[in-house]
């Protein structure tokens, strides 16, 4: 079963970032995707930086976002954010490459809880983030 919900995921996440254009733009990847999982990334670039010349606390809460999103849509049901929030815990700069690993908590009925922190090239905890999705009307793929 694992196997087949996996593969399902897949194909939700493939037919999403056809048309996620923000993701696309950001130069966010989908490195792995699962049943109620997702593992995305990108490279902090000079237009991404505040500043500080860090990159921009909007950027890594995008990153988180995105993947949150990837996890909570690889069932095959539409889901969108109701709730999210973020803690900072580390700069990224400049050239870091930026991963963010998330994992679902819970989902019941058309709720779910969704965990996502985002890590440097080097593991180093950058941010944690935890969303709350919703489930709407509509499927991904047939």
């Amino acid at each position: 079963m694992t196997g087949d919900a996996d593969r399902l995921a897949r194909r939700c996440a493939e037919a999403m970032y056809a048309d996620d254009h923000a993701a696309r733009d950001l130069g966010i990847e989908i490195q792995d995707v699962g049943a109620g999982r997702s593992v995305l990334a990108f490279t902090v670039r000079p237009e991404m930086l505040n500043g500080h010349d860090m990159c921009h606390g909007g950027m890594i809460f995008t990153l988180a976002d995105t993947a949150f999103a990837y996890a909570c849509n690889s069932h095959n049901h539409r889901a969108v954010a109701f709730t999210a929030d973020i803690t900072f815990i580390a700069p990224a700069k400049k050239g870091d490459r930026l991963t963010a690993t998330a994992q679902e908590r819970q989902r019941a009925g058309r709720s779910g809880i969704y965990d996502v922190r985002v890590t440097d090239q080097t593991g180093k905890i950058v941010a944690e983030f935890r969303g709350r999705s919703r489930q709407i009307d509509g499927t991904l793929v047939p």
